[in-house]
């Protein structure tokens, strides 16, 4: 029998993997519940992903690039003029509007690094890249600082139940960035 060309299976067991990582955590992952829930073979899947931890770096990469897709769109990164705390506070908003599942997945996978280490320089991937968006409008140290209170707020109303504050967040935001333009001489950005 042929072998069947399927340029799509790689990416299809991908995004099946963060189906199952969605449904029944990091603990229900194995090859064979990402085979059934893509309806692809099982020797497909670990032909693609010789170990789970490689299929756990496909899937973070995925979760991680999605994001970062939001971030380059947003022309107010770009933007000198636009209030950077505001811009950040809104896409955060964004994230949870679409569904705290979809926010509770993502943080699952990024914090799976803590006791995987093949995970960690996806993790880390994932950190350098939003600051480096950032990084233009506040400098570099101001940057990562931003990084990690987003990280915190996320957290945060994942971990405490609790809604997301949109003002609250804006005005956390806004202080760091603000900080960072006066250390750095220039003026607060979104000023």
């Amino acid at each position: 029998m042929a072998r069947r060309y399927d340029p799509e299976r790689r990416s299809r067991i991908i995004d099946a993997a963060i189906r199952v990582v969605g449904e029944r955590g990091i603990a229900g992952l194995s090859h064979r519940s990402v085979a059934v829930e893509a309806d692809v073979p099982l020797g497909s899947t670990t032909y693609h992903f010789a170990s789970l931890d490689e299929l756990l770096v496909a899937a973070l990469r995925r979760t991680n690039e999605n994001f970062a897709a939001v971030l380059r769109a947003s022309t107010a990164l770009a933007d000198p003029a636009a209030d950077l705390a505001a811009e950040l506070a809104r896409l955060l908003g964004q994230f949870f509007a679409a569904g705290r599942g979809r926010a509770e997945l993502e943080y699952e996978l990024y914090l799976a690094a803590l006791r995987r280490p093949a995970l960690r320089p996806v993790a880390a991937e994932w950190t350098d890249a939003t600051a480096a968006l950032l990084q233009p409008r506040t400098g570099p140290r101001t940057a990562r600082a931003l990084v990690a209170l987003m990280d915190g707020i996320c957290l945060q109303v994942l971990l405490t139940g609790g809604e997301y504050d949109e003002a609250y967040a804006r005005e956390m935001l806004g202080r760091v960035a603000d900080r960072g333009a006066a250390r750095t001489g220039g003026a607060p950005p979104g000023r």
